[in-house]
């Protein structure tokens, strides 16, 4: 694992709970998803190969299963709640 993949993921671990809380208020425009400048507005450590490998569909944003299966995957840790 490169080390700046670790920092990122390491970065995500300490800011998951917040995302998780926030989720809806990072949702800039409502839509029921999260793009990666929302994202990087809770967690501007998010760089765009991490978010990519959470999008597993591939539709430039991610939703509540894609975080889900992201944090089975470990990718994102759990969160609380």
């Amino acid at each position: 694992m490169k080390p700046q993949t670790l920092a990122t993921l390491t970065a995500l671990a300490i800011g998951l709970p917040a995302l998780a809380i926030a989720q809806s208020a990072a949702d800039a425009n409502g839509d029921g998803v999260l793009t990666i400048e929302e994202v990087q507005a809770v967690l501007p450590e998010m760089n765009t190969d991490t978010f990519s490998a959470m999008d597993t569909n591939g539709d430039g944003a991610l939703d509540e299963a894609e975080i889900a299966v992201a944090q089975e995957a470990g990718l994102l840790p759990a969160s609380d709640g």
